[in-house]
């Protein structure tokens, strides 16, 4: 942590110090007298405003998903010495001219000459990476398992092992969160929306417990979900319907009730704000059919529980029941949402009807081993579209752990 900072200080405060200078400076040079300051000052900054503009969205919008990171780095750099070459050229200073010349024709070509790729995994072996309009993705292998990584690599977002079902992460709890409920006749799932798709691990363990259920799984990055078709077997799941949008408009403009609604939309270490509120929730419990579970993923230390805390206490101003289970493996809490009361005890009765290579026997013993499951009491901060504070919660951790 601290490293990156020093290091990225240093690397960015010699060019960002030097290009303030610019605007001034020119202005110096601009203005004739005094009276003429005004005019000479706006329409520089004017033509400023204009170019923060373009910098603003030409970078996001145009050359990093057409060129990549590096390469969009190369061409700001080289734009950035071509007023130099000019003004150097008009004062007839050839030499220095000709030596900018060579330097910017040369370091960019070593620069993508040496790339060899974005970034080397932090963890197996590197099987794809590629920069979409959202994310930076990595797929590595892993002990024969494939793992989807994104932007900073601080998390493993999904899982796909072909000889092994059971992950011990998250995305195993989702699928024993119907049989939390109490009293239920029939608790298995008829079908279930998933926001936040990913590699499909969680649609995966859903049809393996509950058999072909039609699932709807949103994913707001198109490039996530070709990635997850060619390394993940997503087309193998035959009852998976894809949508790509982004997950609230996705469920707003959807007329279906569900059994399940999973949320596990993460760009880590964040949640985007709007899939945390409690006007979010609401329409979730809209979309639930009255027996229905909601279940979402929340990230946390192994002391610090902060935004765990703050998404339970947001569930709970909307469902009159929530649980809490801690995940053995991982930093993370599943909260489990419904208007219907739940229980562990429900869940091992449930689990006890079930076949005996239900992989649901084996998620039901973590989760009385090691869960620590907890009613959820009204009361904490609740997050609100008006105010939903959920970076500076996780700013707070991430400060405290560093």
């Amino acid at each position: 942590f601290y490293g990156t900072l020093v290091g990225t200080l240093l690397l960015l405060a010699v060019p960002v110090t030097l290009l303030g200078f610019v605007s001034p400076f020119a202005i110096r040079l601009r203005m004739v007298d005094v009276d003429s300051a005004g005019n000479t000052a706006g329409s520089l900054y004017a033509l400023s405003t204009l170019g923060s503009i373009a910098g603003s969205f030409l970078p996001v919008l145009v050359f990093i998903p057409w060129l990549g990171a590096t390469a969009t780095l190369v061409t700001m750099s080289m734009l950035l010495l071509l007023p130099a070459l000019a003004g150097l050229l008009i004062l007839r200073s050839r030499a220095t001219a000709a030596v900018l010349a060579v330097i910017a024709l040369a370091v960019p070509a070593v620069t993508l000459a040496a790339s060899g790729g974005i970034r080397p995994a932090d963890r197996g072996t590197l099987v794809h990476e590629e920069e979409s309009a959202y994310n930076y993705i990595q797929v590595v292998d892993e002990n024969g398992a494939r793992e989807l990584i994104l932007n900073e690599g601080r998390a493993v977002h999904s899982i796909y092992d072909p000889d092994q079902l059971l992950t011990g992460g998250p995305w195993d709890y989702f699928m024993a969160a119907p049989l939390l409920v109490a009293d239920a006749p029939d608790p298995a799932p008829q079908d279930a929306l998933i926001i936040g798709l990913a590699g499909g691990t969680t649609a995966r363990q859903l049809t393996a417990a509950f058999g072909p259920i039609p699932i709807t799984g949103v994913e707001i990055d198109p490039s996530i979900v070709a990635v997850a078709q060619r390394y993940f077997g997503l087309d193998d799941l035959a009852n998976l319907s894809v949508e790509v949008e982004d997950g609230r408009y996705a469920l707003r403009t959807s007329r279906d009730e569900f059994d399940l609604i999973g949320i596990d939309a993460y760009r880590q270490p964040y949640i985007p704000f709007q899939l945390t509120t409690r006007e979010f929730f609401q329409e979730v419990q809209a979309h639930l059919r009255p027996d229905g579970v909601a279940v979402i993923n929340a990230g946390r230390t192994q002391t610090d529980f902060r935004l765990v805390d703050a998404l339970a206490a947001t569930l709970r101003d909307v469902f009159p029941h929530v649980l809490a289970i801690d995940v053995g493996r991982y930093n993370n809490t599943i909260l489990v949402a419904s208007d219907a009361p739940l229980s562990v005890d429900a869940l091992a009765e449930h689990v006890r009807t079930l076949p005996p290579v239900s992989p649901l026997h084996e998620v039901s013993r973590w989760i009385a081993e090691s869960g620590n499951a907890r009613h959820i009491e009204p009361g904490g901060l609740v997050f609100t579209d008006d105010h939903a504070p959920v970076e500076l919660v996780i700013d707070t951790m991430i400060l405290d752990a560093a």
